[in-house]
C-alpha cells in the first residue's frame, strides 16, 4: 500500500461512492474523501484520479481536484486573506486557507498584502504551514565545492550556464534576491536587469556564477557569445519582417535599445557586429539595413 503524500498530488483509485462524494483508496491511516463538488461526472469505482491531499478544518485528510498555488516544498508569493490572534491565513487557492503562525513571520503580516513564503509540514503537528523565514528552507549550503567528489545526489546539482526558473524574492541595494528552481537562493544584480520586475514575478534566468560559499549569481540573459548569437538571429528576423531597416545603430542610446529589444547596448552592438561580419547588414547614419 503506497504512502499518501500530504500537501502533494497523489494518483488514487476510487473505492466507493457516497451521497457526499467519493472515497479514494488511502493507506494505513484510512481512505480519503473527495467531496461531491470535485467528483468528475465520469469517475467510476476502480478509476484512478490525480488529486491534491490536504487537511480540512477538522484536521482530516481530504482530496480536491483544485490546483493549489503551492504545494509542500514550494516557495510561493501568496496574499493574506485574514489574520487572527494566532497568525495569518494565506490564500493558496483552496477552500481552507494556509496558516502562517506568528513565529514563522519576519514581521506581522497584514491582510491584503502578499509575501514570499515556503510551504512545509510542521514536524510537531503534522499540519501544512507556511513560513516567511525563507532563508532557513534554502539549500545553498548543500551545494558542493568544485573540488569535492560527486556522489549520486550531487550529480544532479546546478551548473554555471544552466537555465533556471527564478521567483523574485526581494529588492536589495545590489539588485534582487531570487529563489531558483524552488530550491536555492540567488542574486540578480541591477546591472543585469533590463525590464521591470517585482517581488513575486517568475522569470527565466541563467546561472552566471556559483561561489565557494554556495552563493549564486544569475542573469536574465545568457552570458557571453551564446547570448550574442541568439540575439543576432532575433535582430535578423526583426529586420526581415520590418522592411529591412532599424533606426537603432551602434551609436544609439542604451535606454532606446533596452526599450526596443530588452537587451543591453553592449549586446546590441555585438549583434550588429556579428551580422555585419556575415555581410547580412550595412551600417548607416540612420541605423542598420539588410543587404
Amino acid at each position: 500500500m503506497k504512502k499518501i503524500l500530504l500537501g502533494q498530488k497523489n494518483l488514487l483509485k476510487a473505492a466507493w461512492k457516497v451521497d457526499f462524494g467519493m472515497y479514494l483508496e488511502g493507506d494505513d491511516e484510512g481512505k480519503i474523501l473527495l467531496p461531491t463538488r470535485y467528483v468528475p461526472e465520469d469517475l467510476e469505482v476502480g478509476d484512478e484520479i490525480e488529486v491534491f491531499v490536504y487537511l480540512d478544518n477538522e484536521e482530516r485528510r481530504v482530496a480536491t481536484t483544485l490546483e493549489p498555488k503551492a504545494m509542500v516544498g514550494d516557495f510561493a508569493y501568496l496574499e493574506v486573506a485574514w489574520v487572527n490572534e494566532f497568525g495569518a491565513f494565506l490564500d493558496w487557492g483552496l477552500m481552507k486557507d494556509l496558516f502562517c503562525p506568528f513565529r514563522e513571520q519576519k514581521k506581522r503580516m497584514e491582510t491584503g498584502r502578499s509575501y514570499i513564503v515556503h510551504v512545509h509540514l510542521d514536524e510537531e503537528s503534522y499540519r501544512i504551514m507556511a513560513s516567511a523565514k525563507v532563508e532557513k528552507w534554502l539549500e545553498n549550503d548543500r551545494l558542493i565545492k568544485t573540488n569535492e567528489k560527486l556522489d549520486e545526489e550531487d550529480s544532479m546539482r546546478i551548473h554555471v550556464g544552466d537555465k533556471v526558473s527564478a521567483l523574485i524574492w526581494q529588492k536589495t541595494d545590489l539588485g534582487f534576491k531570487a529563489i531558483i528552481d524552488n530550491k536555492y537562493g540567488a542574486l540578480l544584480y541591477d546591472s543585469q536587469v533590463f525590464k521591470d520586475i517585482h517581488t513575486g514575478d517568475k522569470v527565466e534566468a541563467y546561472i552566471t556564477k556559483i561561489r565557494p560559499d554556495g552563493k549564486i549569481d544569475i542573469a536574465l540573459q545568457k552570458s557571453g557569445r551564446q547570448h550574442t548569437e541568439d540575439f543576432a538571429e532575433q535582430l535578423l528576423r526583426y529586420l526581415q519582417y520590418r522592411g529591412g531597416r532599424c533606426r537603432l545603430g551602434d551609436k544609439s542610446g542604451a535606454e532606446e535599445i533596452k526599450e526596443q529589444f530588452g537587451v543591453s547596448k553592449k549586446t546590441y552592438k555585438r549583434a550588429i557586429g556579428d551580422l555585419y561580419k556575415r555581410r547580412l547588414i550595412t551600417i548607416t547614419e540612420d541605423g542598420i539595413e539588410l543587404v
